[in-house]
Protein backbone atom coordinates (compact mmCIF):
# COMPACT_ATOMS: atom_id res chain seq x y z
CA UNK A 1 0.00 0.00 0.00
CA UNK A 2 0.76 3.44 -0.50
CA UNK A 3 2.23 5.24 2.74
CA UNK A 4 2.33 8.72 3.37
CA UNK A 5 6.29 9.44 3.93
CA UNK A 6 5.08 10.79 7.52
CA UNK A 7 2.08 10.88 9.84
CA UNK A 8 2.66 13.83 11.69
CA UNK A 9 -0.75 14.26 13.21
CA UNK A 10 -0.28 11.51 16.13
CA UNK A 11 -0.50 12.89 19.46
CA UNK A 12 1.34 11.69 22.25
CA UNK A 13 -1.94 9.88 23.67
CA UNK A 14 -1.90 7.69 20.55
CA UNK A 15 0.78 6.68 21.46
CA UNK A 16 -0.29 5.71 25.15
CA UNK A 17 2.95 8.24 26.78
CA UNK A 18 0.11 10.72 28.04
CA UNK A 19 2.45 13.14 27.15
CA UNK A 20 1.37 16.75 26.79
CA UNK A 21 3.51 17.61 23.38
CA UNK A 22 2.34 19.38 20.46
CA UNK A 23 -0.02 17.34 18.26
CA UNK A 24 2.78 17.87 15.75
CA UNK A 25 5.30 16.31 17.63
CA UNK A 26 6.69 13.05 16.82
CA UNK A 27 9.39 11.60 18.13
CA UNK A 28 11.59 8.89 16.38
CA UNK A 29 14.57 6.56 16.32
CA UNK A 30 16.37 7.24 13.00
CA UNK A 31 17.93 3.92 13.50
CA UNK A 32 15.03 1.67 13.61
CA UNK A 33 12.22 1.24 11.48
CA UNK A 34 8.97 2.90 11.97
CA UNK A 35 5.77 1.34 12.48
CA UNK A 36 2.05 3.04 12.12
CA UNK A 37 -0.83 1.61 14.31
CA UNK A 38 -4.07 2.05 13.10
CA UNK A 39 -4.79 4.64 15.79
CA UNK A 40 -1.64 6.31 14.75
CA UNK A 41 -2.76 6.12 11.06
CA UNK A 42 -6.25 7.51 11.68
CA UNK A 43 -5.14 10.67 13.09
CA UNK A 44 -3.53 11.56 10.68
CA UNK A 45 -6.04 10.43 7.93
CA UNK A 46 -9.18 12.27 9.56
CA UNK A 47 -6.64 15.53 9.50
CA UNK A 48 -5.69 15.03 5.38
CA UNK A 49 -9.38 14.40 5.05
CA UNK A 50 -10.46 18.08 6.02
CA UNK A 51 -7.06 19.65 4.31
CA UNK A 52 -8.24 17.51 1.12
CA UNK A 53 -11.86 18.92 1.19
CA UNK A 54 -10.43 22.57 0.82
CA UNK A 55 -9.97 22.91 -2.72
CA UNK A 56 -13.66 21.09 -3.43
CA UNK A 57 -15.31 23.29 -1.43
CA UNK A 58 -14.22 26.50 -2.68
CA UNK A 59 -14.77 25.35 -6.00
CA UNK A 60 -18.52 24.43 -5.05
CA UNK A 61 -18.74 27.66 -3.33
CA UNK A 62 -17.96 29.55 -6.70
CA UNK A 63 -20.06 27.16 -9.28
CA UNK A 64 -23.25 26.72 -6.40
CA UNK A 65 -22.98 30.56 -6.84
CA UNK A 66 -22.54 31.43 -3.71
CA UNK A 67 -18.91 32.90 -3.48
CA UNK A 68 -16.81 34.47 -6.81
CA UNK A 69 -13.65 36.53 -7.22
CA UNK A 70 -12.28 39.96 -6.21
CA UNK A 71 -11.05 41.88 -8.89
CA UNK A 72 -7.96 42.46 -6.99
CA UNK A 73 -6.31 39.64 -8.84
CA UNK A 74 -6.14 38.49 -12.20
CA UNK A 75 -9.51 36.32 -12.90
CA UNK A 76 -9.17 32.45 -13.02
CA UNK A 77 -10.40 31.17 -16.51
CA UNK A 78 -10.47 27.63 -15.09
CA UNK A 79 -13.11 28.41 -12.51
CA UNK A 80 -15.35 31.58 -14.34
CA UNK A 81 -14.81 30.69 -17.85
CA UNK A 82 -14.71 27.09 -17.45
CA UNK A 83 -11.32 26.56 -19.55
CA UNK A 84 -10.20 23.72 -17.25
CA UNK A 85 -8.82 19.89 -18.61
CA UNK A 86 -7.92 17.12 -16.85
CA UNK A 87 -4.72 18.42 -15.52
CA UNK A 88 -6.90 20.78 -13.68
CA UNK A 89 -8.78 20.05 -10.30
CA UNK A 90 -7.12 16.89 -9.66
CA UNK A 91 -8.94 15.34 -6.26
CA UNK A 92 -8.52 12.33 -7.40
CA UNK A 93 -5.33 11.48 -6.38
CA UNK A 94 -5.17 13.21 -2.94
CA UNK A 95 -8.44 11.16 -2.20
CA UNK A 96 -7.25 8.23 -3.21
CA UNK A 97 -4.16 8.14 -1.57
CA UNK A 98 -6.69 9.10 2.11
CA UNK A 99 -8.80 6.32 1.18
CA UNK A 100 -5.15 3.97 1.31
CA UNK A 101 -5.10 5.40 5.22
CA UNK A 102 -8.30 4.45 6.37
CA UNK A 103 -8.11 1.04 4.48
CA UNK A 104 -5.08 0.07 6.51
CA UNK A 105 -7.05 1.03 9.69
CA UNK A 106 -9.63 -1.58 8.19
CA UNK A 107 -7.58 -3.98 7.86
CA UNK A 108 -5.10 -4.08 10.33
CA UNK A 109 -6.73 -3.02 13.02
CA UNK A 110 -8.12 -6.12 14.83
CA UNK A 111 -4.63 -7.30 14.91
CA UNK A 112 -3.14 -4.29 16.57
CA UNK A 113 -5.95 -5.00 19.17
CA UNK A 114 -7.65 -1.43 18.00
CA UNK A 115 -10.93 -2.96 16.62
CA UNK A 116 -12.86 0.12 17.57
CA UNK A 117 -11.11 2.01 14.98
CA UNK A 118 -12.81 0.00 11.85
CA UNK A 119 -16.39 2.06 11.99
CA UNK A 120 -15.14 5.02 11.50
CA UNK A 121 -12.53 4.35 8.83
CA UNK A 122 -15.37 2.59 6.92
CA UNK A 123 -17.50 5.73 7.58
CA UNK A 124 -14.78 7.62 6.74
CA UNK A 125 -14.46 6.11 3.80
CA UNK A 126 -17.51 5.91 2.58
CA UNK A 127 -17.62 9.90 2.85
CA UNK A 128 -14.80 10.08 0.46
CA UNK A 129 -16.11 7.73 -2.42
CA UNK A 130 -19.45 9.75 -2.12
CA UNK A 131 -17.56 12.74 -3.41
CA UNK A 132 -15.75 10.67 -5.53
CA UNK A 133 -18.78 9.86 -7.19
CA UNK A 134 -20.15 13.32 -7.15
CA UNK A 135 -16.90 14.42 -8.72
CA UNK A 136 -16.28 12.31 -11.56
CA UNK A 137 -19.34 9.52 -11.54
CA UNK A 138 -17.60 5.96 -12.47
CA UNK A 139 -14.76 5.03 -10.31
CA UNK A 140 -12.75 2.21 -9.02
CA UNK A 141 -14.75 0.72 -6.29
CA UNK A 142 -14.97 -2.60 -5.45
CA UNK A 143 -11.92 -3.56 -7.36
CA UNK A 144 -9.90 -0.55 -5.32
CA UNK A 145 -7.54 -0.29 -2.69
CA UNK A 146 -5.93 -3.76 -2.89
CA UNK A 147 -2.44 -2.87 -3.41
CA UNK A 148 -0.77 -5.11 -5.67
CA UNK A 149 -3.32 -7.29 -6.20
CA UNK A 150 -5.00 -4.90 -7.89
CA UNK A 151 -2.72 -1.90 -9.73
CA UNK A 152 -5.14 -0.98 -12.38
CA UNK A 153 -8.45 -1.22 -11.15
CA UNK A 154 -11.79 -1.29 -12.75
CA UNK A 155 -14.08 1.05 -12.75
CA UNK A 156 -17.58 0.34 -11.06
CA UNK A 157 -20.96 1.78 -12.33
CA UNK A 158 -21.85 5.03 -10.10
CA UNK A 159 -24.99 3.96 -8.73
CA UNK A 160 -23.79 0.10 -7.97
CA UNK A 161 -21.08 2.14 -5.62
CA UNK A 162 -23.78 4.03 -4.36
CA UNK A 163 -25.85 1.16 -3.15
CA UNK A 164 -22.40 -0.13 -2.29
CA UNK A 165 -21.69 2.88 0.39
CA UNK A 166 -25.33 1.99 2.35
CA UNK A 167 -23.89 -0.99 2.63
CA UNK A 168 -20.64 -0.19 3.78
CA UNK A 169 -22.54 2.20 5.87
CA UNK A 170 -24.40 -0.66 7.54
CA UNK A 171 -21.08 -2.60 8.10
CA UNK A 172 -19.35 0.76 10.52
CA UNK A 173 -22.68 1.23 12.27
CA UNK A 174 -22.51 -2.56 13.48
CA UNK A 175 -18.63 -2.10 13.94
CA UNK A 176 -19.51 0.58 15.70
CA UNK A 177 -21.77 -0.87 17.72
CA UNK A 178 -19.97 -3.97 18.93
CA UNK A 179 -16.56 -2.01 19.96
CA UNK A 180 -16.17 0.94 22.02
CA UNK A 181 -13.69 2.73 22.54
CA UNK A 182 -10.60 2.78 24.80
CA UNK A 183 -10.32 5.53 26.82
CA UNK A 184 -6.70 5.59 26.36
CA UNK A 185 -7.16 5.69 22.37
CA UNK A 186 -9.71 8.50 22.48
CA UNK A 187 -7.80 11.30 21.30
CA UNK A 188 -6.74 9.59 18.01
CA UNK A 189 -10.24 10.30 17.14
CA UNK A 190 -9.82 14.03 16.23
CA UNK A 191 -13.49 14.02 14.87
CA UNK A 192 -15.74 13.09 17.77
CA UNK A 193 -13.23 12.00 20.54
CA UNK A 194 -14.12 7.95 21.02
CA UNK A 195 -17.92 8.79 20.87
CA UNK A 196 -19.09 5.80 19.45
CA UNK A 197 -22.43 7.32 19.19
CA UNK A 198 -21.79 10.37 17.20
CA UNK A 199 -19.92 8.22 14.91
CA UNK A 200 -23.09 6.10 14.45
CA UNK A 201 -25.07 9.73 13.87
CA UNK A 202 -22.89 10.45 11.54
CA UNK A 203 -23.16 7.31 9.82
CA UNK A 204 -26.56 7.72 9.58
CA UNK A 205 -26.43 11.50 8.39
CA UNK A 206 -24.29 10.32 5.69
CA UNK A 207 -26.84 7.63 4.88
CA UNK A 208 -29.40 10.30 4.36
CA UNK A 209 -27.55 12.40 2.00
CA UNK A 210 -26.36 9.67 -0.07
CA UNK A 211 -30.70 8.69 -0.30
CA UNK A 212 -31.50 12.15 -0.99
CA UNK A 213 -28.74 12.99 -4.01
CA UNK A 214 -31.29 9.92 -5.51
CA UNK A 215 -34.54 11.67 -4.20
CA UNK A 216 -35.48 12.61 -8.14
CA UNK A 217 -34.76 9.68 -9.47
CA UNK A 218 -37.75 8.15 -11.22
CA UNK A 219 -38.09 4.31 -9.87
CA UNK A 220 -35.83 5.19 -6.63
CA UNK A 221 -38.88 5.65 -4.27
CA UNK A 222 -39.37 1.97 -2.62
CA UNK A 223 -35.48 1.87 -2.34
CA UNK A 224 -35.35 5.34 -0.66
CA UNK A 225 -38.47 4.79 1.45
CA UNK A 226 -37.02 1.48 2.49
CA UNK A 227 -33.45 2.84 3.46
CA UNK A 228 -34.81 5.34 5.59
CA UNK A 229 -37.71 3.15 7.56
CA UNK A 230 -34.18 1.07 8.11
CA UNK A 231 -32.67 3.71 9.85
CA UNK A 232 -35.38 4.79 12.05
CA UNK A 233 -35.91 0.96 12.99
CA UNK A 234 -31.97 0.65 14.24
CA UNK A 235 -31.39 3.62 16.00
CA UNK A 236 -29.10 5.54 16.65
CA UNK A 237 -30.54 9.31 15.31
CA UNK A 238 -28.11 11.23 13.44
CA UNK A 239 -25.94 14.85 13.46
CA UNK A 240 -28.35 16.83 16.05
CA UNK A 241 -27.04 20.32 17.76
CA UNK A 242 -23.47 19.97 16.56
CA UNK A 243 -21.38 19.23 13.65
CA UNK A 244 -18.83 16.67 12.72
CA UNK A 245 -16.01 18.44 12.56
CA UNK A 246 -12.03 17.77 12.57
CA UNK A 247 -9.91 19.66 15.08
CA UNK A 248 -6.25 18.13 16.28
CA UNK A 249 -5.58 20.58 18.09
CA UNK A 250 -5.02 23.95 15.91
CA UNK A 251 -2.25 26.01 17.25
CA UNK A 252 -0.50 29.28 16.09
CA UNK A 253 2.66 27.64 14.58
CA UNK A 254 3.24 27.62 10.72
CA UNK A 255 1.31 24.72 8.92
CA UNK A 256 -0.74 24.02 12.55
CA UNK A 257 -3.69 26.90 11.79
CA UNK A 258 -6.95 25.40 11.01
CA UNK A 259 -6.76 24.93 6.66
CA UNK A 260 -9.29 27.40 5.57
CA UNK A 261 -7.72 30.19 8.28
CA UNK A 262 -4.37 29.66 6.74
CA UNK A 263 -5.38 29.63 2.98
CA UNK A 264 -7.97 33.00 3.06
CA UNK A 265 -6.75 34.21 6.71
CA UNK A 266 -4.06 35.13 8.59
CA UNK A 267 -0.78 33.05 9.14
CA UNK A 268 0.27 32.11 12.39
CA UNK A 269 1.29 35.03 13.55
CA UNK A 270 -1.51 37.52 12.45
CA UNK A 271 -0.30 38.70 9.34
CA UNK A 272 -3.09 38.63 6.51
CA UNK A 273 -2.31 35.55 3.77
CA UNK A 274 -1.99 36.87 -0.09
CA UNK A 275 -5.05 35.30 -0.99
CA UNK A 276 -7.12 36.95 2.13
CA UNK A 277 -8.65 39.47 -0.48
CA UNK A 278 -9.62 36.70 -3.23
CA UNK A 279 -13.01 35.31 -2.31
CA UNK A 280 -16.07 37.66 -1.82
CA UNK A 281 -19.48 37.07 -1.73
CA UNK A 282 -21.79 37.35 -4.81
CA UNK A 283 -24.25 39.69 -5.64
CA UNK A 284 -27.02 37.44 -5.84
CA UNK A 285 -26.25 35.82 -2.26
CA UNK A 286 -25.81 39.23 -0.95
CA UNK A 287 -28.82 40.51 -2.40
CA UNK A 288 -30.95 37.54 -1.60
CA UNK A 289 -30.23 37.90 1.64
CA UNK A 290 -31.18 41.00 1.98
CA UNK A 291 -34.65 40.52 0.11
CA UNK A 292 -34.89 38.33 2.28
CA UNK A 293 -34.69 40.86 5.36
CA UNK A 294 -32.04 38.08 6.48
CA UNK A 295 -29.18 41.02 7.99
CA UNK A 296 -28.82 38.47 10.52
CA UNK A 297 -26.64 35.76 8.56
CA UNK A 298 -25.83 38.59 6.33
CA UNK A 299 -23.65 39.98 8.95
CA UNK A 300 -22.02 36.45 9.72
CA UNK A 301 -21.55 34.91 6.06
CA UNK A 302 -19.50 38.56 5.48
CA UNK A 303 -17.79 41.62 6.49
CA UNK A 304 -19.28 44.62 5.61
CA UNK A 305 -17.34 46.35 2.85
CA UNK A 306 -14.09 47.58 3.98
CA UNK A 307 -13.05 43.94 5.43
CA UNK A 308 -12.35 43.30 9.25
CA UNK A 309 -11.12 45.74 11.47
CA UNK A 310 -7.99 44.98 12.71
CA UNK A 311 -7.76 46.42 16.28
CA UNK A 312 -11.51 44.58 16.82
CA UNK A 313 -10.70 40.73 15.76
CA UNK A 314 -14.33 39.56 14.18
CA UNK A 315 -16.04 42.93 13.10
CA UNK A 316 -16.38 45.34 10.57
CA UNK A 317 -13.87 47.98 9.65
CA UNK A 318 -17.33 50.51 8.45
CA UNK A 319 -20.68 50.24 10.02
CA UNK A 320 -22.52 46.54 10.00
CA UNK A 321 -25.51 47.90 7.97
CA UNK A 322 -26.73 46.52 5.06
CA UNK A 323 -26.11 48.75 2.77
CA UNK A 324 -22.45 48.44 3.85
CA UNK A 325 -22.38 44.98 2.04
CA UNK A 326 -21.66 44.24 -1.30
CA UNK A 327 -21.59 41.44 -3.44
CA UNK A 328 -20.07 40.66 -6.61
CA UNK A 329 -21.67 39.46 -9.47
CA UNK A 330 -20.42 36.20 -10.22
CA UNK A 331 -17.60 36.22 -12.42
CA UNK A 332 -17.16 39.75 -13.71
CA UNK A 333 -13.41 40.32 -14.43
CA UNK A 334 -13.48 44.37 -13.42
CA UNK A 335 -15.16 47.16 -11.48
CA UNK A 336 -14.70 45.20 -7.84
CA UNK A 337 -12.04 45.65 -6.07
CA UNK A 338 -11.34 43.72 -2.63
CA UNK A 339 -12.16 46.98 -0.08
CA UNK A 340 -15.31 47.16 -2.19
CA UNK A 341 -16.98 43.87 -1.73
CA UNK A 342 -17.91 42.14 1.52
CA UNK A 343 -15.28 39.44 2.46
CA UNK A 344 -16.16 36.24 3.76
CA UNK A 345 -16.58 36.98 7.55
CA UNK A 346 -16.61 36.07 10.66
CA UNK A 347 -19.08 32.85 10.48
CA UNK A 348 -15.55 31.53 9.01
CA UNK A 349 -12.46 34.04 9.40
CA UNK A 350 -11.57 35.97 12.43
CA UNK A 351 -8.34 36.96 13.05
CA UNK A 352 -6.55 35.29 15.66
CA UNK A 353 -9.08 32.45 15.87
CA UNK A 354 -6.95 29.80 14.34
CA UNK A 355 -8.47 27.04 16.61
CA UNK A 356 -11.95 26.71 14.65
CA UNK A 357 -12.91 22.65 14.15
CA UNK A 358 -13.16 22.08 10.11
CA UNK A 359 -16.80 21.54 9.55
CA UNK A 360 -17.24 17.95 7.59
CA UNK A 361 -21.06 18.10 8.04
CA UNK A 362 -23.24 19.98 9.53
CA UNK A 363 -26.69 19.73 11.69
CA UNK A 364 -28.58 21.95 9.26
CA UNK A 365 -27.51 19.82 6.02
CA UNK A 366 -29.15 16.36 7.71
CA UNK A 367 -32.58 18.14 9.39
CA UNK A 368 -33.53 19.82 5.16
CA UNK A 369 -32.66 16.17 4.25
CA UNK A 370 -35.42 14.89 6.40
CA UNK A 371 -37.38 18.00 5.50
CA UNK A 372 -36.87 16.55 1.66
CA UNK A 373 -37.01 12.91 2.31
CA UNK A 374 -40.42 13.30 4.58
CA UNK A 375 -41.95 15.66 1.89
CA UNK A 376 -40.93 13.62 -1.11
CA UNK A 377 -41.83 10.08 0.19
CA UNK A 378 -44.83 9.63 2.25
CA UNK A 379 -43.93 5.85 3.35
CA UNK A 380 -41.10 7.37 5.58
CA UNK A 381 -41.60 6.28 9.52
CA UNK A 382 -39.88 9.54 10.09
CA UNK A 383 -41.18 11.34 13.40
CA UNK A 384 -41.03 14.50 12.39
CA UNK A 385 -43.06 16.82 9.82
CA UNK A 386 -41.43 18.06 6.67
CA UNK A 387 -42.35 21.53 8.18
CA UNK A 388 -40.51 20.92 11.59
CA UNK A 389 -37.66 19.38 9.91
CA UNK A 390 -37.06 22.22 7.58
CA UNK A 391 -37.83 24.84 10.10
CA UNK A 392 -35.42 23.40 12.10
CA UNK A 393 -32.48 23.42 9.67
CA UNK A 394 -32.84 27.21 9.50
CA UNK A 395 -32.27 27.05 12.97
CA UNK A 396 -29.31 25.30 12.87
CA UNK A 397 -28.19 27.22 10.20
CA UNK A 398 -28.48 29.94 12.28
CA UNK A 399 -26.44 28.55 14.95
CA UNK A 400 -23.88 27.46 12.97
CA UNK A 401 -23.07 30.97 11.70
CA UNK A 402 -23.37 32.15 15.14
CA UNK A 403 -26.61 34.02 15.21
CA UNK A 404 -29.63 33.06 17.42
CA UNK A 405 -32.81 30.75 17.50
CA UNK A 406 -34.81 33.95 17.81
CA UNK A 407 -33.65 35.52 14.91
CA UNK A 408 -34.23 32.57 12.80
CA UNK A 409 -37.68 31.88 13.73
CA UNK A 410 -38.03 35.52 12.43
CA UNK A 411 -37.18 34.67 9.47
CA UNK A 412 -39.52 31.09 9.62
CA UNK A 413 -42.47 33.50 10.45
CA UNK A 414 -42.11 36.24 8.00
CA UNK A 415 -44.17 35.40 5.53
CA UNK A 416 -41.65 35.34 2.92
CA UNK A 417 -41.30 32.48 0.25
CA UNK A 418 -38.98 29.97 0.60
CA UNK A 419 -38.30 31.50 3.65
CA UNK A 420 -41.55 30.73 5.93
CA UNK A 421 -43.01 27.21 4.96
CA UNK A 422 -46.80 28.41 5.12
CA UNK A 423 -45.75 30.99 2.74
CA UNK A 424 -43.79 29.08 0.19
CA UNK A 425 -45.56 28.57 -2.70
CA UNK A 426 -43.03 25.47 -3.45
CA UNK A 427 -42.03 23.32 0.01
CA UNK A 428 -39.38 21.57 -2.30
CA UNK A 429 -37.79 24.94 -3.54
CA UNK A 430 -37.90 26.46 0.21
CA UNK A 431 -36.01 23.13 1.43
CA UNK A 432 -32.88 23.56 -1.74
CA UNK A 433 -33.01 27.38 -1.07
CA UNK A 434 -32.57 27.24 2.65
CA UNK A 435 -30.37 24.23 2.26
CA UNK A 436 -28.57 26.32 -0.17
CA UNK A 437 -27.98 29.15 2.46
CA UNK A 438 -26.99 26.70 5.31
CA UNK A 439 -24.28 25.11 3.46
CA UNK A 440 -22.66 28.31 2.43
CA UNK A 441 -19.02 29.05 3.40
CA UNK A 442 -18.38 25.49 5.43
CA UNK A 443 -19.76 22.88 2.48
CA UNK A 444 -19.19 24.83 -0.43
CA UNK A 445 -18.85 21.23 -2.77
CA UNK A 446 -22.51 19.75 -0.79
CA UNK A 447 -23.59 23.32 -2.62
CA UNK A 448 -22.27 22.41 -5.77
CA UNK A 449 -23.97 19.04 -5.73
CA UNK A 450 -27.25 20.26 -4.57
CA UNK A 451 -27.46 23.16 -6.87
CA UNK A 452 -26.40 19.88 -10.11
CA UNK A 453 -29.57 17.90 -8.39
CA UNK A 454 -31.72 20.72 -8.16
CA UNK A 455 -30.93 23.68 -10.22
CA UNK A 456 -31.70 25.68 -7.21
CA UNK A 457 -31.48 28.99 -6.55
CA UNK A 458 -31.66 30.29 -10.11
CA UNK A 459 -28.32 32.01 -9.95
CA UNK A 460 -26.97 33.87 -12.79
CA UNK A 461 -24.44 32.92 -15.00
CA UNK A 462 -20.20 33.92 -15.17
CA UNK A 463 -20.33 36.78 -18.37
CA UNK A 464 -17.60 34.97 -19.60
CA UNK A 465 -19.08 32.37 -21.03
CA UNK A 466 -21.88 33.35 -24.28
CA UNK A 467 -23.85 30.06 -23.71
CA UNK A 468 -26.06 28.69 -20.79
CA UNK A 469 -23.41 25.49 -20.21
CA UNK A 470 -22.08 25.03 -17.06
CA UNK A 471 -19.49 22.07 -15.66
CA UNK A 472 -22.05 18.74 -14.42
CA UNK A 473 -18.74 16.98 -13.07
CA UNK A 474 -15.16 16.69 -13.65
CA UNK A 475 -12.50 15.14 -16.07
CA UNK A 476 -11.16 12.19 -15.23
CA UNK A 477 -7.47 13.42 -13.94
CA UNK A 478 -4.23 12.64 -16.38
CA UNK A 479 -2.96 11.09 -13.35
CA UNK A 480 -5.13 8.14 -13.80
CA UNK A 481 -5.56 8.10 -17.76
CA UNK A 482 -1.59 7.52 -17.10
CA UNK A 483 -1.62 4.62 -14.71
CA UNK A 484 -4.66 3.15 -15.57
CA UNK A 485 -5.69 4.21 -19.07
CA UNK A 486 -7.59 0.98 -20.40
CA UNK A 487 -10.16 1.33 -17.28
CA UNK A 488 -10.54 5.18 -17.88
CA UNK A 489 -11.09 4.84 -21.48
CA UNK A 490 -13.89 2.38 -21.13
CA UNK A 491 -15.73 5.26 -19.87
CA UNK A 492 -15.93 6.72 -23.27
CA UNK A 493 -16.24 10.55 -23.86
CA UNK A 494 -16.42 12.95 -21.11
CA UNK A 495 -18.15 16.19 -21.79
CA UNK A 496 -17.91 18.09 -18.74
CA UNK A 497 -21.09 20.33 -19.66
CA UNK A 498 -23.07 17.01 -20.85
CA UNK A 499 -22.00 13.65 -18.98
CA UNK A 500 -23.70 14.00 -15.57
CA UNK A 501 -23.83 12.30 -12.44
CA UNK A 502 -26.50 9.37 -12.00
CA UNK A 503 -28.36 11.24 -9.81
CA UNK A 504 -28.95 14.45 -12.44
CA UNK A 505 -31.81 14.40 -13.89
CA UNK A 506 -33.05 17.79 -14.57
Amino acid sequence: MKMKSLYILGLAAVLGTGCSKSFLDVNTNPNSLPTATPAFVIANALNTTSTNMVGPNELGSYWSGQWTQSNGYILSTTIFSYNFTNGDFNYWDGFYDNLEDYQYVINGADAAGQSYLKGPAKVMKAFIFQHLVDMYGNVPFSDALKGVGSLAPKFDDQKTVYEGLITLLDDAIKDLSANAFASAYASSDIMFKGSTTKWIQFANSLKLRILVHQARISGRDAYITTEVNKIVTQGGGWLTGAEAAVNPGYEAVAGHTNPVYNTWGYSETGAKRALNNYPRLTQFFVNSLKANNDTFRLKRFGYANGGEASSTPGVSLNPEIASNYTGIPFGVSSGYLPSAASALGPSLLVKGDYGRPYVIMSAAEVQFCLAELKQRFPAVTLAGTAQGYFEEGVRQAFRLVGSSTANANVLTSSGINNCDWAASTDKLAAIATQKWFALANFNGFEAWTEYRRTRLPNTPQTPQVTTTDRPLRLFYPGTELGSNGDNVKAQGTVDVFKTKIFWDVN
